[in-house]
């Protein structure tokens, strides 16, 4: 999204910044259905927003200039939306608040900034939230997608190895009339496998991924998912880091606007979509309610470190609740960025040397009739 702001006059002298279109192309998300309002939409629109509220345009003008602007059709439409509801006396919160594309922790946002007259710095702490969030994500596929090629071209190597590379050898044994040691049956049996169900295997990965899209949303399958995920090397733990730097940032927001703590761990739980970490949030929330403080309500979840637990602590006892879940934003970003070229550089040897076994495993189980039929002749 961009805008123009030729004859456009306001009260207030101000410069404003020219947004530029031109993206990297490594920062660009790679979206194959696209949502009315994704992430990366998100923090383009609260990011123009805010630019436009600061530089004294009205909420109207800001939206109409965003409007004429918007190539998505989809898009467009939800905010003409917005702002019809807004012209017939609709507050801003108001508006967003009956598309399922905003969140509550949205919702909640703005309206906080209408009530407190900060609705320009709350659209820029919007934007600042996505952006980070849309970084950590890319920070994920960087991460992935150079081992995930490698395991797809190895998996393809040796698929083809056994669809047709192996048969060849067997065809050779059973004229010679070798006998073959238990590692190569093992070999020729999985070939066999491979050939007789090949096409089953292969509608039931294409099932795998129809399911994945159907119940992506449900509650049980989220669960599994996501506790799948956590029990993975390295991953598990990176992605542990990923989402606890966007819950100390939500928690740094929501603070900064005087959201009392229960609030925000509410809003916090409805807009991180990870099951350990909202199951543990809906915990935390209840000890809460029940009269335990922050700190001693995180303590009973080893999802929560003893760093972060300590730190709040401190930060109750001080009055400083902002400034250390600033702090603490800080550290867990910082570890989620070092975390994200580890774990590429510890994924690619590793992947490497497993599937080099397991080719050489094939090759070895292939060779050694050979040898034995050799010294036969």
């Amino acid at each position: 999204m961009a805008f123009q702001l030729d004859n456009i006059e306001t009260n207030k002298k101000s410069e404003v910044p020219v947004l530029n279109n031109m993206e990297s192309l490594l920062k660009k998300d790679i979206v194959v259905f696209k949502k009315p309002f994704s992430n990366k939409i998100k923090e383009d629109f609260y990011g123009e927003l805010s630019v436009l509220l600061n530089a004294g345009i009205s909420l109207k003008q800001a939206l109409e200039l965003i409007i004429n602007s918007q190539k998505n059709k989809k898009t467009k439409v939800v905010l003409e939306a917005i702002l019809k509801a807004i012209i017939h006396g609709q507050s801003f919160s108001e508006a967003v608040r009956v598309f399922k594309d905003f969140s509550d922790y949205e919702y909640h946002s703005i309206k906080i900034g209408e009530e407190t007259g900060t609705t320009s710095k709350i659209t820029e702490q919007l934007a600042e939230f996505y952006s980070k969030k849309n970084e950590q994500r890319r920070q994920l596929i960087n991460a992935l997608t150079y081992p995930i090629i490698i395991l797809s071209t190895a998996i393809l190597v040796v698929i083809f190895m056994l669809q047709f590379v192996v048969p060849m050898f067997q065809d050779i044994f059973k004229q010679q009339n070798v006998e073959l040691p238990a590692i190569t049956l093992f070999v020729v049996n999985l070939s066999n496998m491979v050939q007789n169900y090949g096409g089953l295997i292969l509608l039931l990965i294409l099932a795998l991924i129809v399911t994945n899209v159907v119940v992506k949303n449900k509650v049980w399958y989220k669960k599994a998912k996501d506790n799948l995920m956590m029990k993975i090397p390295f991953v598990g733990k990176f992605l542990k880091t990923v989402y606890l730097s966007q819950f100390t940032q939500s928690m740094m927001l929501l603070t900064a606007s005087k959201v009392p703590v229960v609030e925000s761990v509410n809003l916090v739980k409805k807009m991180i979509d990870f099951y350990p970490l909202t199951s543990a949030l809906e915990d935390v929330e209840k000890g809460i309610v029940e009269g335990k403080s922050l700190s001693k309500s995180l303590e009973a979840h080893k999802l929560f470190d003893d760093r972060m637990i300590t730190l709040i602590k401190v930060s109750e006892e001080t009055n400083q609740t902002e400034y250390v879940f600033t702090k603490l934003y800080t550290l867990y970003n910082t570890k989620v960025q070092n975390s994200s070229k580890m774990l590429s550089t510890l994924l690619e040897p590793f992947i490497i040397i497993f599937i080099g076994i397991f080719v050489g495993f094939i090759l070895i189980a292939m060779y050694l009739p050979m040898f034995r039929l050799s010294s036969i002749i």
